[in-house]
């Protein structure tokens, strides 16, 4: 019989919800591409499509790549470190630097991927500004959400940011040289300690159970769908050029043909196939009709139900109604669980 791996596994249940109810910390650094030059501004401008220019030094922006189908390629977070200088936080900095370099034409840009010289805790929960207070030099209490200010922590130069991929409204991502990581996890237990920190060591706990709680995606919940599919159309710049705008109008103007919507299953023992996991995902089907798939299937720990998210035909379902998933009884609704 199938067993629910999350569940069961009081391991993960206590790290979740460390970050629900308290303070987390764990190591989770993306993969860094710094963009300089002339043109910076202009160049990352044409590849996003939420304004890249009018982002302030000092803060950041989320935002997605479009292929000229107007599909999403990549999500990302942009910083801004100087007036031509910026941070692009992605999983796929290969991938990027090769896209980067097929629409470079005449900018003068340069990009690096910088992913090895950095690493990124993150520390997400109630208590995580008095914890991340106690570690550094200046407190962070005035720090405003998507900003981020060079700090210390002791003898360690850090940058400490306002985000996190666990959908907490108060967490906070510390990057620091890659070369003293060992020294910074040394203060970061100390600094934790009389909180209660708890190191989140699960994987599925940073990557899935969190982050899908608060409705947030990875990037394989995206893959060949559009902003208007899925939700992130909020904060496009229609008024600039960005490579597939053009099939993105067309989509604006007919109207998307799915959309993302969220479901639960209450019985514990469930094995309903998701992309997430590889694959194209359990088929939904309503009334013998084949409308979408099911992208993602994890565990909520604060609702101590299974969660997920479908992509589907728009306007055959609406939060409230029950349907079948691979023989087991579901419940459609927001994507959000928290």
């Amino acid at each position: 019989m199938y067993k629910n791996v999350y569940k069961y596994d009081e391991m993960k249940r206590k790290e979740h919800m460390a970050v629900r109810e308290n303070v987390g910390w764990y190591l989770w650094t993306h993969q860094l591409i710094e963009v300089t030059g002339d043109d910076a501004s202009a160049f990352l401008d044409e590849l996003f499509t939420k304004p890249i220019a009018t982002i302030k030094v000092g803060k950041e922006r989320y935002t997605t790549m479009l292929d000229e189908k107007g599909e999403i390629i990549d999500d990302v977070v942009v910083f801004r470190m100087g007036e031509q200088k910026y941070w692009i936080s992605t999983l796929f900095a290969t991938y990027m630097q090769a896209w980067m370099e097929k629409h470079r034409g005449d900018y003068r840009v340069v990009y690096e991927n910088i992913t090895p010289q950095y690493h990124m805790y993150a520390v997400q929960g109630p208590k995580s500004r008095d914890m991340v207070n106690a570690l550094v030099e200046k407190p962070v209490d005035d720090l405003k959400f998507f900003s981020f200010e060079e700090n210390k922590a002791g003898d360690l130069k850090v940058m400490v940011n306002r985000a996190g991929f666990t959908g907490e409204k108060l967490g906070y991502e510390i990057y620091v040289a890659a070369d003293q990581a060992d020294t910074m996890e040394e203060k970061l237990r100390a600094a934790g300690e009389p909180f209660g920190a708890v190191e989140v060591t699960e994987f599925q706990v940073m990557a899935w159970t969190l982050p899908t709680e608060a409705g947030f995606y990875y990037m394989r919940d995206l893959r060949h769908a559009n902003p208007l599919e899925v939700g992130l159309d909020k904060g496009i710049d229609w008024d600039k050029e960005f490579i597939g705008k053009e099939a993105l109008l067309q989509v604006r103007e007919q109207g998307p043909a799915r959309e993302m919507l969220g479901f639960t299953v209450d019985e514990a023992d469930i094995y309903i196939q998701s992309r997430h996991l590889g694959g194209p995902g359990e088929h939904v089907i309503v009334d013998g009709e084949d409308i979408g798939r099911v992208v993602k299937l994890v565990y909520g720990y604060v609702k101590d139900t299974n969660i997920g998210y479908i992509l589907v035909k728009k306007g055959v379902l609406k939060p409230g109604d029950h349907i079948k998933l691979h023989g087991f009884d579901a419940v459609v609704t927001e994507k959000y669980f928290l």
